[in-house]
């Protein structure tokens, strides 16, 4: 259980602030909520995805956009932006617009410089299809729609989708239909599709620019090559046969170490990919189902999960885990289940939550 990454000094420190030491929780201490913004949304919350791009106007961590889970074919996604200095959170009623059923992944271009950026944001959402939308200072423009179904009748959900940072004109998706497929999204074609799981794969993850894994509901996280089309590789299998994995983060600072959660399960398991089947650390100190993971954007021994027990937790992994297993350092009660959260890469001192019908933004 050796975690070998150099740690950067300059890393924001994790615990101060809203996040206090787990010992000050535990004591009666309450979070502080002057270091936190709040969004009330009119409608129940799930995606959700923070610009890596500052808007031009001012200097505003990043534009966040937040998609509803209705129960109902037409869902909304609203984009709002965050000044840090105010704690204001604006919203931009010419920036929401309608979405088919709830999305269930959005992500901004990771790549800011990308050709396809053209001086605005491009949002990518999931759901029936894979989708891409060109967000502007005032408008909301749609680009594409991109379907790999062989009818045009029904299509197989996407349950997930990562976009390339290193190539940012690929996405690879994840969906119901046990396949993964890569698309080049500037020309709108299917580069390539996998078939590897046996089961629905409910969650895709870019490593290096030609590397990715998944999760699946058959209880693997593989890996694949596209330069090796004809192979997977399976690094972890659920300890009971079957048993789902949902979500799969891969550490963008060191990338041997990637982290996935189980259907039902209080645990984050932390693997290293060079050293298959075995995890090299579980965190185990949620008292239901976890929901959500991330990354550190610019830490690699930082890691944040979130679950049904209402709480946000932070955890520093150690060199070499003790007997006791590894405690947070810092957490966060919020006032429901936490559906979902994401550590934002152009300001990593700040972590968003969704939970019910809002989103709250700390300062770790």
């Amino acid at each position: 259980m050796t975690f070998l990454c150099s740690f950067n000094p300059t890393t924001p420190c994790l615990s101060v602030c809203v996040l206090l030491p787990l010992n000050s929780i535990m004591a009666n201490a309450a979070p502080r909520s002057e270091f936190m913004a709040t969004y009330d949304s009119p409608h129940p919350l799930y995606a959700m995805a923070i610009s890596s791009a500052h808007t031009h106007s001012r200097n505003f961590p990043n534009r966040i956009a937040l998609g509803s889970f209705i129960e109902q074919c037409t869902n909304r996604v609203d984009i709002v932006s965050f000044d840090p200095d105010s704690l204001s959170i604006q919203t931009h009623p010419s920036l929401s617009f309608d979405h088919p059923y709830p999305p269930t992944k959005l992500m901004f271009n990771p790549n800011a410089l990308s050709s396809l950026r053209n001086s605005s944001d491009i949002l990518a959402s999931s759901g029936d299809y894979l989708r891409l939308w060109q967000v502007g200072d005032s408008s909301i423009e749609p680009l594409s729609v991109l379907n790999n179904s062989k009818t045009s009748e029904f299509c197989a959900p996407l349950t997930s989708f990562d976009w390339n940072e290193v190539e940012p004109k690929r996405i690879g998706t994840s969906s119901i239909d046990t396949t993964c497929t890569i698309w080049d999204i500037e020309k709108s074609v299917v580069e390539t599709q996998f078939i590897a799981h046996d089961k629905e794969v409910y969650d895709i993850a870019w490593g290096e620019a030609r590397v990715f894994a998944s999760v699946s509901a058959d209880g693997s996280v593989r890996i694949f090559d596209l330069r090796d089309k004809e192979h997977s590789t399976i690094i972890y299998e659920s300890p009971q046969p079957d048993s789902p994995l949902l979500r799969l983060a891969w550490n963008k600072q060191d990338l041997r170490y990637m982290a996935t959660i189980l259907m039902d399960s209080n645990k984050v398991v932390i693997l290293d990919i060079r050293s298959p089947s075995v995890p090299v650390a579980e965190l185990e100190r949620h008292h239901s189902s976890v929901n959500a993971i991330a990354w550190a954007p610019r830490s690699c021994r930082h890691i944040c999960s979130a679950g049904d027990d209402k709480q946000a937790l932070i955890w520093e992994l150690p060199m070499v885990a003790g007997p006791n297993g590894i405690d947070p350092m810092s957490m966060y009660s919020a006032a429901h289940e936490i559906n979902q959260l994401q550590w934002s890469a152009a300001q990593p001192d700040w972590i968003a939550l969704a939970f019910s019908n809002k989103m709250q933004l700390l300062k770790v």
